[in-house]
């Protein structure tokens, strides 16, 4: 009796991609279970996930909690906007995006107590927002303010910070000085699993802080974007010496 013809993963990975480029397999369609694909390649299920994660992290295929894995659709790319915000608003108006908002109240742990020149473990308000187009996620923003600092409201639809919010741009009161740090580097495991990507990929990364004409740092904003879905725009203005 002829045993399990053996496959390696990336040979599974191949195949697939193939499927994937040929459109015989089309963008946002469900693929088989991980069962049914182990077994047409009469592989392990561990051999199978191996395959799909390669596809998974070259952004071709996204695991869906209990639903499946499915044939990644297009992505139109965002563009954030240097010292303003992440969407213009054209793009923010669009029908097909829409953005999800948790708040809570958190202590402020070392890495925001730098960002934020608080004391360790200041009451800090947490705004949690993540931007989708048809279901899937294109950028996640982690939002930062001292709780005193805090404007109410945020999430309510009618309120002039719920269109901020749209923007991830600045919640908090308007800013004399915005100070944007970026870089590509690999998502943490928390963005790699809200954003559906393989932890191989790449992310643009933002750390933007804002502060008051008093130097007091009103904001932090963690933004986090997989690296081919965001443009990102920045303005230099040349400042002439008046004296």
């Amino acid at each position: 009796m002829t045993g399990p013809v053996p496959r390696r993963h990336h040979d599974i990975a191949d195949d697939l991609r193939h499927q994937i480029t040929t459109d015989s397999i089309k963008p946002g369609e469900r693929l088989p279970s991980e069962a049914d694909l182990a077994a047409r390649y009469r592989v392990s299920t561990v051999t199978l996930r191996r395959a799909l994660a390669v596809l998974q992290g070259e952004g071709l295929v996204e695991k869906i909690h209990g639903k499946g894995n499915y044939v990644r659709r297009p992505r139109r790319k965002v563009m954030y906007v240097g010292g303003w915000g992440t969407l213009d608003p054209w793009t923010a108006a669009e029908p097909t995006l829409c953005i999800t908002v948790r708040s809570s109240t958190v202590p402020a742990s070392v890495h925001l107590t730098t960002l934020l020149k608080v004391p360790t473990g200041s009451p800090l308000a947490e705004y949690t927002c993540l931007s989708l187009e048809q279901g899937s996620p294109h950028g996640l923003a982690r939002i930062y303010i001292p709780r005193d600092l805090a404007p109410a409201g945020v999430l309510d639809d009618d309120s002039v910070c719920w269109e901020a919010v749209t923007r991830f741009a600045v919640l908090g009161p308007s800013p004399a000085t915005v100070r944007e740090t970026v870089c590509a580097r690999p998502p943490t495991p928390d963005e790699a699993s809200a954003l559906r990507i393989g932890t191989t990929s790449a992310v643009l990364a933002i750390t933007r802080v804002t502060t008051d004409s008093t130097g007091r740092v009103t904001e932090a904003a963690l933004l986090a974007f997989p690296g081919d879905r965001v443009d990102a725009v920045f303005t230099a203005h040349h400042v002439l010496d008046e004296r």
